[in-house]
This record gives structure tokens, C-alpha cells and sequence, in this order.
């Protein structure tokens, strides 16, 4: 079925993955050594974790069910490691008919379509419980770049040079992006994600790991805040080299650090990207 930005004659159904040359899925990097036993871990944990889940999941499975109509779990298909698509499972927080008149579309802030329920589950980060089975299943890992929709996923790549660089590795339910920066609302949120999922990408370690999914875990108690992630060591704040030119960013004088923007590959991606600017005391940008 047709959506508003992508059609189903973009995929192909014979190997199930985004047809070429639409979206690159030769990613071009070379992720860090720690995925190739990062599967255990997340083996591991997804069992682990799906012992008292499962309780919980049943109960606001439930919940939704009787507080609006349609089921209480939500497919959708989203595009994962190397360009592969799979079925995403998610706990329903909008309406059953959210996207018949729109077609595919980001949520965004005070979303209509979001039920009173959904409301609830999506500031508690409660909806995403049920991807511990794609966990299980091997199509998702436990921390790792968000995986987007197969709708977004052409466009985004034809908009912004080496999007799909972070399909190189399995997607996450949190990640380096997620705890530090809000959803995605428009190609600029884009942008700065993906300078952090590429980071994660080529230097994730177990270490990370757990930082991330501590911090993931304070999320969902309201916990969490920059300095609970400056405490960790993985606060990190992106500032677009456009973006920035267009608002003619600045910084106090007294905060000099390091050039703060960059228009060539300092990283070695093979594309400009925007600078993480290192934190400091008493410093703030002014747009």
C-alpha cells in the first residue's frame, strides 16, 4: 500500500531488504570489535529482563485495550541492520486510524492521534517493552541507533550524506542519540543523531553498554538529565555546521575549548558532519 512519501515498489519482497540504488546499504564503516559478540549480550539481557517484564507488559496490554480501540500490540516495519526490513513491535499509544488520512509522518509534541494511555506509556518509555522480543529474535539489539521507518529511511538518505553508514550495526531500543537528545521532528534532529549514532557505531564497548542502559533506566523514573549523564561520561551536545551558520552561533568568550564547527571529515565518515562540543562549567551557547 502506497504512503505519503514511499511506495511498496521500493521494496524488494523476494530478499525483504530496500531496493538499490534507493538506499546504500553498504554502510562503508567499519563498526568496533565489540559487535561480534555483542549478540550474547543482548541475548543475555533480553531474558534476563523479560522475566519481570512480562507481567508488566501483560497488564498495559490490557490497559489499552479497554481504553481505546484496536489491539494493544502495534507492528510496524522498520529497516535494521544492512538495510534488512523487519516487523518492530510496540506497545499502541495513538489511534487505531493515526496515519489512514496522513500517511507516514513524524509524531510530534502533544500529538492528537496519541491516546490518553499513550501519553502515559510514551513519557515512561513504556511502549517500547515489547521489542525484547525482536531482542530475541536477533532483528534488534539492546542499545544501538533507532531504527527508522523504510518510508523515512530514502528520503533521509537522499537528504543527509551517509545516513545509512549507521545501518552498519543491528538498531537499538536506546542509544547513545536517544538519551541525549528529544525524537526526531525534522531533518535538522536528523542530523544531530546521526553524528552520535555514528560515534556509537565505531566505538561501542560493554562499557557504554551499561552506562547507556543505566541511564535509560533512570529515564524512565524522571530521573535522568545532563547531569546524570555527565556523571556517566556520555553527555554529549551536537551543534549543526548549518544550522549553526544560519543562526550565526556563538559561544561566551570565555568558553573557548576547540573550533567549534567543522566543514571537513575530522572523523574519517567520509562527509562533513557536525562537531560534538565537549561540556564545560559555566558555559552556554546563545542562538
Amino acid at each position: 500500500m502506497a504512503t505519503s512519501i514511499l511506495t511498496s515498489a521500493s521494496f524488494d519482497r523476494r530478499t525483504n531488504r530496500l531496493r538499490a540504488p534507493e538506499t546504500h546499504v553498504d554502510a562503508g564503516i567499519a563498526p568496533a570489535s565489540y559487535f561480534r559478540w555483542k549478540r550474547v549480550v543482548d541475548l543475555t539481557a533480553a531474558v534476563v529482563l523479560l522475566i519481570p517484564v512480562l507481567p508488566v507488559l501483560g497488564l498495559l496490554v490490557l490497559l489499552v485495550r479497554l481504553t481505546s480501540r484496536g489491539p494493544g500490540i502495534y507492528a510496524q516495519v522498520r529497516v535494521g541492520r544492512n538495510g534488512r526490513t523487519f516487523t518492530m513491535y510496540k506497545i499502541r499509544s495513538m489511534r487505531q486510524d493515526a496515519e489512514s488520512r496522513t500517511g507516514a509522518v513524524w509524531a510530534k509534541e502533544r500529538d492528537p492521534r496519541v491516546t490518553f494511555v499513550g501519553r502515559i506509556l510514551r513519557k515512561l518509555h513504556l511502549d517500547e517493552l515489547p521489542q525484547l522480543f525482536n531482542i530475541l529474535k536477533g532483528e534488534m539489539s539492546l542499545v544501538g541507533p533507532r531504527p527508522e521507518r523504510p518510508e523515512f529511511v530514502q528520503v533521509l538518505e537522499r537528504s543527509i550524506p551517509g545516513y545509512c553508514k549507521r545501518l552498519a550495526v543491528a538498531p537499538g531500543i536506546t542509544g547513545l542519540a536517544q538519551v541525549n537528545l528529544p525524537p526526531d521532528t525534522d531533518l535538522e534532529s536528523v542530523r544531530r543523531k546521526l553524528i552520535l549514532d555514528l560515534e556509537y557505531v565505531l566505538h561501542a564497548s560493554l562499557w557504554m553498554d551499561l552506562r547507556l542502559a543505566l541511564c535509560t533506566a533512570a529515564r524512565m523514573t524522571k530521573l535522568s538529565g545532563p547531569i546524570l549523564l555527565r556523571l556517566f561520561g556520555i553527555y554529549r551536545e551536537t551543534l549543526d555546521v548549518e544550522l549553526a551558520s544560519k543562526r550565526k552561533h556563538t559561544l561566551r568568550p570565555a568558553y573557548q575549548p576547540i573550533p567549534l564547527f567543522v566543514s571537513s571529515d575530522p572523523y574519517g565518515y567520509g562527509f562533513p558532519v557536525p562537531v560534538i562540543v565537549p561540556h564545560a562549567e559555566g558555559a552556554r551557547s546563545e542562538m
